[in-house]
């Protein structure tokens, strides 16, 4: 029985094509809302940086006021790449590289268990994403770039 509501699940799932802009837009929306942050709550962001453990490392990279404007414009400009399904596998790999760093010296610090696994997940479905493509309704598949 559990065998058959699985398999009908599976042929219902196959036929729901408009997954795919769905899932990009849900995943982008975390990048262009979190990007804006670094430009808006600036201040209050700087002071996350400045109260984790990894401080100093960060400050190996370069200033932290200018890594947060470069990480929030990488965060919008290719959060909104890949809302629309344009250059997806780039706009992935983008964020991916630009996310593990902030992740380490950030999350990586007591009482951040949440957020830390929160940017694994994400991680995750920007591997998935760049590894499975844009899928249907993108910019890529109507230009005819987009390579399975």
């Amino acid at each position: 029985m559990i065998r058959n509501v699985e398999n009908n699940l599976a042929t219902w799932a196959a036929k729901v094509r408009l997954i795919d802009p769905v899932f990009r837009l849900s995943m982008s929306l975390i990048f262009i809302i979190g990007g804006l942050g670094h430009f808006f709550a600036h201040e209050y962001m700087l002071g996350r940086m400045a109260s984790s453990p990894w401080k100093d490392h960060v400050a190996l990279f370069g200033d932290a006021s200018i890594l947060l404007w470069l990480s929030g414009l990488v965060f919008i400009g290719a959060g909104i790449s890949l809302a629309l399904g344009w250059m997806t596998r780039l706009s992935c790999a983008a964020l991916f590289l630009t996310l593990v760093p902030i992740t380490f010296a950030v999350h990586i610090a007591p009482g951040h268990t949440g957020p830390l696994l929160k940017n694994i997940a994400i991680l995750g479905a920007l591997a998935f994403l760049f590894v499975r493509g844009p899928g249907s309704h993108s910019m890529d598949m109507a230009l005819g770039r987009a390579a399975s």
